[in-house]
């Protein structure tokens, strides 16, 4: 007797699936459309679902609109430096818990678990008075610092799963041969953690290029992410929703770049640290 669906079923279910999708990506297309659309057809008041007459003319409004540029360059600079530092950090932070024994492992485990349960919101205040009080307010470096902090309980908890994966005979097979502990950490260690590497790399760029409310209380305009750009241009006197629209799609471009050019280790990286841990 075969285990499984009826035909009904599967259609059923197949069904509901299209559904579910339709409505997910209907959002996006609705941005795609009003990108392209000018202006006297995103304030029509019956909506199409197509551009009448298609047009650029919105992306080259957010592009000249003032500090786009500039919240861009901010954005892509804060991003790589918070990732980059959380990798480190936090791989060097998995490495000691997952391979060395010593008192309150378990303690710090729970606190990174404990400090992801915080509201982001509850600490802005607390955050502003304490880069106040060492003049990072205001600047790119306090922002990065804050943001690899926010990913760093992420980091450590998925990197050391990937770490515990590594079979601690391969190190032990390395000493024999005559590594030093520094030698079986940049041979063995690390490129085994490559995967893990890259899809944390993954969330991590994600959640410090989408993040807004953090910059925009902290920082002034011109020292922004363009999450902060696309929130001012909606003021009381009106929105532009086409360069909008447009601004959020090129808003989106750097984190599908990056995604192409590590795609090939997500699925990998996804599936690697599984099993143990």
């Amino acid at each position: 007797m075969t285990v499984g669906r009826s035909r009904a079923g599967t259609i059923a279910a197949n069904t509901v699936g299209v559904i579910f999708s339709l409505l997910m990506l209907f959002p996006v297309y609705w941005v795609l459309n009003t990108a392209f659309k000018p202006a006297d057809e995103v304030l029509a008041l019956t909506p199409t679902f197509w551009p009448k007459n298609p047009t650029f003319d919105n992306f080259v409004s957010a592009v000249k609109a003032p500090l786009f540029m500039q919240d861009m360059l901010n954005g892509i600079v804060i991003t790589l430096l918070a990732v980059a530092g959380a990798l480190v950090v936090g791989f060097l932070a998995a490495l000691a818990i997952a391979r060395f024994n010593f008192r309150g492992r378990k303690g710090i485990l729970l606190v990174i678990l404990g400090v992801q349960l915080v509201p982001l919101i509850a600490l802005l205040i607390p955050l502003f008075l304490m880069l106040q009080s060492v003049s990072l307010t205001d600047s790119l470096i306090g922002v990065s610092i804050t943001y690899l902090v926010l990913i760093l309980p992420y980091t450590v908890w998925t990197l050391r799963g990937f770490i515990y994966g590594i079979p601690r005979e391969l190190d032990e097979a390395a000493l024999i041969d005559g590594c030093t502990r520094g030698q079986v950490f940049w041979r063995i260690i690390l490129p085994l953690t490559g995967p893990g590497l890259v899809a944390t790399s993954v969330f991590g760029f994600i959640a410090a290029w989408n993040e807004f409310i953090i910059i925009n209380t902290l920082n002034s305009p011109g020292k922004q992410n363009l999450m902060a750009w696309l929130l001012q241009n909606q003021t009381t006197r009106g929105t532009a929703w086409g360069p909008l629209m447009a601004g959020a799609i090129i808003t989106s471009i750097p984190v599908v770049v990056f995604f192409l050019i590590i795609q090939r280790n997500i699925a990998t990286g996804l599936t690697a640290g599984a099993v143990k841990g």
